[in-house]
């Protein structure tokens, strides 16, 4: 219970994985049909850089920082630099959006937002900054009880941002089994776990378990700011998405080699396959 996210806001990893969300939120918006957004560790949703965890780290410098006043922005930022923009009029970079704020600004009137926070402080400060939007339901609780408290959702379509702060050495395998259990409860839905690119034992293990979910297809997609080998360092993160929506791939793959450029510390790269491929 110790991680605050507030000290990593707006690093590489966030801006990958939110920018990630708001390209699953657009296609999925393609269909008029509502679908439920569902968050298992939630965080607090808005985070002020300039606030005294952000600063003490200063790592969205180094990430978020490096895209704000290029000019050069790839159209597939659009949303989400909408979002930042709404959140700083002033045009001077302090607010940054969670994936919960992301996810409340980007989706419709006819979509639902289920968030869930375990930490008891975090978890006030969610509801907080979430009051005044009925479709928006802030639950506090364990996160790995989402799957099984929460699906199926009535809108048969539902997309599930799995991000946990992966303290606990068996995390990476209770984000392969909360999948497992989310497509055996509800096969369509579209699931995202970030994971971080550091130990590649533990990372071999939890591709493994992935493979064996049972998920009708599943994307591996990971984006590197140093080389894999670089010890004692987060060398990037990855996303594997479940039921990824028609369209996200080729997305990914006009938008990895250029974030990874922004990005890069000693060195960028990027990665994508299919862990589970399409039968």
């Amino acid at each position: 219970m110790n991680y605050r996210h507030a000290f990593h806001a707006g690093n590489h990893a966030d801006v990958f994985k939110h920018l990630t969300l708001t390209r699953l939120i657009a296609l999925m918006s393609r269909k008029e049909q509502p679908f439920a957004y569902l968050d298992t560790h939630a965080g607090i949703g808005l985070y002020d850089l300039q606030g005294d965890q952000a600063s003490r780290t200063g790592e969205y410098l180094e990430g978020i920082a490096r895209l704000w006043d290029q000019p050069d922005l790839p159209a597939l930022t659009a949303d989400y630099m909408q979002v930042l923009h709404e959140m700083n009029p002033d045009g001077q970079l302090r607010y940054y959006p969670g994936s919960p704020e992301l996810a409340r600004r980007l989706t419709r009137p006819q979509d639902r937002v289920l968030l869930n926070e375990k930490h008891p402080e975090d978890g006030v400060l969610l509801k907080d900054n979430m009051k005044g939007d009925r479709r928006v339901k802030v639950h506090l609780g364990e996160g790995w009880h989402v799957p099984r408290a929460m699906l199926p959702v009535p809108e048969k379509r539902a997309v599930m941002l799995i991000d946990p702060p992966f303290e606990q050495l068996d995390e990476m395998q209770r984000c392969a089994a909360s999948l497992k259990e989310a497509i055996g409860r509800m096969r369509q839905t579209v699931a995202a776990i970030w994971y971080p690119v550091k130990d590649q034992r533990l990372l071999r293990r939890f591709y493994q378990d992935l493979a064996g979910t049972g998920a009708p297809k599943l994307l591996r997609v990971e984006l590197l700011v140093h080389p894999l080998d670089t010890p004692n360092s987060l060398n990037g993160s990855g996303l594997a998405i479940a039921n990824p929506p028609w369209g996200l791939e080729e997305e990914l793959r006009e938008l990895l080699p250029w974030l990874s450029k922004k990005l890069g510390q000693t060195q960028g790269g990027w990665q994508m396959d299919w862990l589970i491929a399409e039968s």
